[in-house]
């Protein structure tokens, strides 16, 4: 939760806030969240936060009263000490080993899958976002007999659209897409796509996570003479975030790597067009309401956009779209976490 514009963010701030209302609800004790003082003042009620503090490394005073302890995402360290805290049964969830499908070194994969089989084996029970994910992990780790279950993240409410008077405000119909920028969320083919395009602007979001790769699109864009249509505008407010989703004339994630998606639930949520890539978990998530990226050759990806805005337009999709993001709920992955929960217990 230190890093607002991701998804694990959006992830954690939601699911804490759903689970706790639904333990409201059923007159049940609360779900303390741990989390760094950074983003405290974003929780909407404070009686649930447990503030990180430095000596916490040496003493966690309020682990003792604690019965179930659930670790949110495979690459951190939020498992209580078993030695320390026998008491204690946890919930491990998985978002992706996505290190299998970016072509990292076989070294870096074994890394890493290490890293998630030691928290596997910390944990008492294991919770993947997606079926895709659950795969990955079936074929890779040993969950040594663990309850394994797939629990889907909610649709993330948008806020309300505003754009401040200095961001940028495209002049033509356009194109948006978010995320961090890197190799793996693959915006580098979309350059090539707007060569094909010219009638449209791509506006994409999100911070400029691989130095490198972001040069090379920056020179790609120069060479093409793309400088006034292709729009990389860094990480945005979550109001500038929803005026982009609500004015844009289709979705783009060309991602080769997912463990889930959440900006295409978002894109959906407002009946917009998505165009995004058939790998890992995005078909899971798209389903037939989605136009789909099999190829990232230029001329295909302008093919399969441009016969996907005309079929949206003539079929009237916008209503399946939203049905099928509508089918994504932060009540029920919470209430499917608290089953979780009081097994444990």
């Amino acid at each position: 939760m230190k890093f607002p514009n991701s998804g694990l963010y959006h992830y954690c701030k939601n699911l804490g806030y759903y689970v706790n209302k639904r333990l409201q609800e059923l007159d049940l004790s609360s779900m303390g969240m741990y989390m760094p003082p950074e983003t405290h003042p974003d929780i909407k009620d404070k009686r649930h936060a447990i503030v990180e503090k430095s000596w916490h490394r040496l003493w966690k005073p309020f682990l003792f009263g604690c019965r179930v302890w659930h670790a949110p995402f495979q690459s951190g360290r939020m498992l209580p000490n078993k030695v320390l805290y026998k008491h204690i049964r946890t919930v491990l969830t998985i978002h992706d080993l996505n290190v299998l499908h970016e072509g990292g070194s076989p070294e870096e994969q074994m890394r890493n899958i290490g890293h998630v089989q030691r928290l596997i084996d910390q944990s008492d029970a294991v919770v993947c976002i997606s079926a895709f994910t659950k795969s990955d992990v079936e074929r890779h780790c040993d969950v040594g007999g663990r309850p394994l279950h797939v629990i889907s993240n909610g649709m993330n409410e948008l806020a309300v659209p505003s754009l401040p008077r200095e961001a940028y405000r495209p002049s033509r119909p356009f194109l948006f897409g978010i995320g961090y920028v890197n190799a793996k969320k693959n915006y580098a083919v979309l350059v090539q796509l707007l060569a094909q395009v010219p009638d449209l602007e791509i506006v994409v979001a999100g911070r400029l996570d691989d130095p490198d790769y972001v040069s090379r699109m920056k020179a790609e864009i120069v060479q093409l003479g793309l400088e006034d249509r292709f729009h990389l505008l860094g990480p945005v407010s979550e109001e500038a975030k929803s005026w982009y989703f609500q004015h844009c004339r289709a979705f783009v994630h060309p991602s080769l790597a997912e463990g889930f998606g959440l900006p295409v639930l978002e894109a959906m949520s407002v009946g917009k067009p998505v165009f995004i890539s058939d790998r890992t978990s995005l078909p899971e998530i798209g389903g037939e309401a989605a136009f789909y990226f099999n190829t990232f050759e230029p001329e295909a990806m302008k093919t399969v956009l441009e016969d996907g805005l005309r079929r949206f337009g003539e079929e009237g999709r916008s209503a399946l779209v939203i049905n099928r993001a509508r089918e994504f709920s932060w009540e029920q992955s919470a209430e499917d976490y608290i089953k979780i929960y009081k097994a444990l217990l």
